[in-house]
């Protein structure tokens, strides 16, 4: 068993690793790395209930201070890795000397993408952080014209809260259907029309030339040539793995750091787990990134175990799961989707606000989505984790 483990990323991953570590009987030394000055927070309330006002910033740690005690752990926030020695045991820290380690746990998440020009201007905002979300809100004043750029789940659930502040909205989408590439296109126009009954206007197929404006954020061009008015822009165009500090360090990247069925990395006693670890997942036999809070908790489980226990532990082999809190509707999926897949809606339908519907493949069961029936969604979930047919839940 390790004597002391580090883990890089004060991330939800991160706690989790330090909390399966004591869990699992751990009883050397643990030390939690952080670059941000908060301790260990929730990041899905940052898009909905901070945003709209609804939660403090207080609210959104996992932990208060003295939480902290009974893990044992050295908490260390503000404090960035720079670098991890190729031939040592060893994390170079942005303060401080380098921490050697007997054990790694890599849970240094994603970094949002940006577009050109876009630090040059005030009125720009991605959201990836806490302080990413109250500097948004500070911007959310009355009459502000709000564009977001790129409707994926990040940007409606922004587009979301924006129109329950009665601020006008238009989203950017390249793609001609939101979220088709992960829920299919029927799907995908059933959440856009969701959108649309609240107010959002959709400029879809297209993309963004160019961010205009004298030091603050005046329009945004788009590639047809059309002007957009701006006063607030969101990006939500996607993430990058935070993979930057292991160059040279004999830890195999590849959009994220690669692992195994059982999240071991290419270097002896290094683990990763949540949105930066690009692993193997034997259930649906492809190699997978999943950004979602439900897999950074169970990911980090898994890594752990396999730090601890060895290369004999049971495969980690996930049913990919998220949720998404938009207007009055709880949109929830399981699965893993590919183009071509079956649909079938079982039951509702969006006009309804309720609706349950399944994916397959040869008669397979490969996903499931729900809007406000959570239940039917944790029963989906099973079945698709224990191979079920797409008949079997049609005659259910």
């Amino acid at each position: 068993m390790a004597r002391h483990v580090v883990v890089v990323g004060a991330s939800l991953a991160g706690l989790r690793a330090v909390e399966a570590l004591r869990r699992r009987g751990h009883e050397g030394s643990i030390t939690l790395i952080g670059d941000e000055a908060h301790p260990p927070y929730d990041r899905p309330p940052l898009s909905k209930q901070v945003l709209c006002g609804a939660w403090a910033p207080e609210r959104v740690p996992f932990r208060q201070k003295e939480g902290y005690d009974p893990l044992n752990v050295d908490v260390r926030t503000g404090v960035r890795a720079t670098s991890l020695e190729r031939f040592d045991n060893r994390v170079a820290l942005s303060e401080g000397g380098p921490i050697s380690f007997d054990g790694l746990v890599i849970a240094t998440g994603a970094g949002p993408r940006t577009l050109p020009g876009a630090s040059d201007l005030s009125g720009v905002f991605v959201l990836r952080t806490l302080d990413d979300a109250l500097a948004l809100k500070g911007a959310l004043v009355p009459g502000a014209r709000v564009v977001v750029v790129g409707a994926g789940f990040i940007g409606l659930e922004v587009a979301s809260a924006c129109r329950s502040l009665g601020l006008p909205v238009t989203a950017v989408e390249l793609a001609e259907v939101p979220l088709s590439s992960t829920l299919g296109e029927r799907m995908g126009r059933a959440i856009m029309s969701l959108h649309a009954d609240h107010g959002v206007e959709f400029c879809t197929g297209v993309g963004v030339q160019e961010l205009q404006g004298e030091g603050c954020v005046e329009a945004v061009l788009l590639s047809d040539g059309r002007t957009l008015a701006a006063d607030v822009v969101v990006l939500g165009i996607g993430v990058r793995p935070n993979v930057g500090w292991l160059e040279g360090s004999g830890v195999e990247v590849e959009d994220g750091v690669v692992c195994d069925e059982t999240c071991a990395t290419s270097r002896p006693n290094v683990v990763a787990a949540g949105d930066v670890a690009s692993f193997y997942n034997p259930r649906f036999g492809i190699r997978q990134r999943v950004e979602h809070w439900t897999n950074a908790g169970e990911m980090a489980d898994a890594a752990v175990r396999r730090l601890l226990e060895g290369p004999e532990v049971e495969p980690y082999a996930p049913v990919p799961y998220f949720w998404s809190d938009q207007y009055d509707v709880k949109i929830q999926f399981a699965g893993h989707v590919q183009p071509g897949d079956d649909f079938l809606m079982l039951d509702g339908a969006p006009g309804e606000r309720k609706l349950v519907a399944v994916y397959g493949r040869e008669g397979r069961l490969t996903g499931a989505v729900t809007w406000n029936r959570p239940p039917k969604l944790i029963a989906l979930r099973r079945a698709i984790g224990q191979g079920g047919l797409l008949s079997d839940v049609k005659e259910a």
